[in-house]
């Protein structure tokens, strides 16, 4: 095949793809119309929500434990032996093995997805901690400043970008892996990209951009917060530094 014919089909197929999301097609498998804003906001509210309260689930685990593993500057090991372990916990399995305990549906998903969250937060939570220049925690504590205002006002400040950048992994990480939902009854956007034979090619497609499109969304939001959370001064040294 030609490459104007194969750049013909891609485009065509991309274009099946928006049509299934932008208006109702007929099934050509299971009868009926698939597809179709409706269905398409649908899952889609389904995916932004579970993929929401993992994620939170996530950081109310792992972000305090790391920090506090951090400012003490021990745990190194344990926070590094978490993380290993939970990336390689396999999401499939862990839903499998949950079934069993709790069931399909919602609870059994989050709970899948927040200990994939866990290990890329917890360890750069600590390490960004750890890695604060310690003559200016002794600087801040000979001011007169708690443990607690130097892990607020200065630690947490100073470790924003490398903290965040542990928050951003774990939601893509979650967001794409929530595409497996439907095989524990969860019905996110995964469900076009699973059940072929009920939307066919083109809601395979149509899922894929979708989830892409939702994760380029987050990071996007969740840099965002980052440049917000990061002080100046930092974001003026990185710039400096890049530029040099």
């Amino acid at each position: 095949m030609s490459e104007p014919l194969l750049l013909a089909d891609l485009f065509g197929s991309f274009a099946n793809a928006f049509d299934f999301i932008t208006s109702p097609q007929p099934s050509a498998f299971a009868g009926g119309e698939v597809g179709g804003p409706e269905q398409v906001l649908s899952k889609l509210a389904e995916h932004v929500k579970v993929s929401a309260v993992a994620l939170t689930a996530s950081l109310v685990v792992a972000l305090p434990l790391g920090i506090y593993l951090g400012h003490r500057g021990k745990g190194e090991g344990a926070a590094i032996a978490v993380g290993n372990a939970g990336r390689a916990i396999p999401e499939l399995a862990l839903i499998a093995f949950l079934v069993a305990f709790i069931g399909v549906g919602f609870l059994n998903v989050t709970i899948a997805l927040a200990v994939l969250g866990v290990p890329p937060i917890l360890t750069n939570a600590f390490v960004g901690i750890n890695q604060v220049d310690r003559t200016t925690v002794e600087a801040a504590k000979g001011m007169g400043m708690t443990g607690a205002e130097v892990v607020r006002r200065i630690e947490i400040p100073l470790a924003i970008p490398t903290i965040m950048s542990g928050v951003r992994a774990a939601a893509i990480a979650i967001i794409a892996t929530a595409t497996i939902a439907p095989l524990a009854g969860l019905e996110t956007l995964g469900d076009f990209i699973i059940n072929r034979n009920v939307f066919g090619d083109e809601g395979v497609l149509a899922g894929a951009i979708l989830v892409a499109g939702l994760a380029i969304a987050v990071e996007l939001l969740l840099a965002g917060l980052q440049r917000l959370l990061t002080p100046r001064g930092i974001r003026v040294q990185r710039l400096a530094a890049a530029t040099a």
